[in-house]
């Protein structure tokens, strides 16, 4: 038995790295999946035959998460074809590091829209299929950042923290319908865009991690299958920090 079988999941920003990683691991436990990209169109193509391969519906959207109309819009169109809305993971998201001094309003506003207006967005366009069906799965992808903080990351940090209390507060309001609304906080996880780093820092990082290794895509994909399914029924308004023990 699969763990996601029958059931219909949204993932926003899917096409690369976590998100990609999300995807895949749900279409082999049997969820179709509905993803979000914002520009790589023929990687959403590859992911939508790769994911369709695993014997499930798939399909890719064009959509920025970032938008409120484009997001209800979203939730419309992936109801009209999946028929339900069973589990959202908010994963779409965006880095403009620099320090507090130097940093521009411009990059602060943008990313709290991308990181946690998002968020907002599209939780509010499920809640009402979910509250409906009596049953949802709402996961929002945080990081460690958001629960130590980071020099040169305020803009990033605000955003990651405000998804802790949002999805906390989601979980208070919704719990009476059997909504579930939970948080995974990545560590350092090493994707395409960390392969760009230089080896010597990337080790250090690493080294300074109680597991002595970064995480793959594929150690999240994990954590979300769990906070999806059924295994996790009785499991609401948490966050699963899922760094190596960076937190310890």
């Amino acid at each position: 038995m699969k763990l996601l079988e029958n059931k219909s999941a949204i993932i926003t920003g899917a096409t690369r790295g976590i998100g990609r990683g999300i995807a895949v691991e749900f279409a082999k436990q049997g969820a179709n999946v509905a993803f979000t990209y914002s520009s790589s169109v023929e990687a959403a193509k590859e992911l939508e035959e790769e994911l369709k391969a695993f014997g499930v519906s798939a399909k890719g959207y064009q959509s920025n998460a970032a938008n409120f109309d484009a997001a209800q819009e979203l939730a419309k169109e992936v109801l009209a074809e999946f028929g339900t809305i069973d589990i959202l993971v908010n994963n779409a998201g965006i880095t403009k590091d620099n320090l507090l001094m130097r940093i521009s309003e411009d990059d602060f506003d943008k990313v709290i829209e991308v990181n946690l207006k998002s968020v907002f967005n599209l939780t509010k366009a499920v809640i009402r299929p979910m509250m409906k069906q009596r049953a949802g799965s709402i996961i929002n992808m945080s990081s460690v950042v958001g629960l130590k903080g980071n020099a040169g990351q305020t803009n990033y940090a605000a955003s990651k923290a405000g998804i802790v209390g949002f999805s906390k507060s989601v979980a208070l309001e919704l719990g009476s319908r059997n909504v579930r609304s939970n948080v995974i906080a990545p560590g350092f996880i090493e994707t395409e865009m960390t392969d760009k780093l230089d080896e010597k820092v990337v080790q250090g990082w690493r080294d300074s991690i109680p597991l002595k290794r970064g995480g793959s895509p594929q150690d999240i994909a994990n954590a979300c299958v769990f906070l999806a399914s059924d295994m996790s029924s009785y499991i609401t308004g948490q966050t699963l920090s899922v760094d190596g023990g960076m937190l310890t």
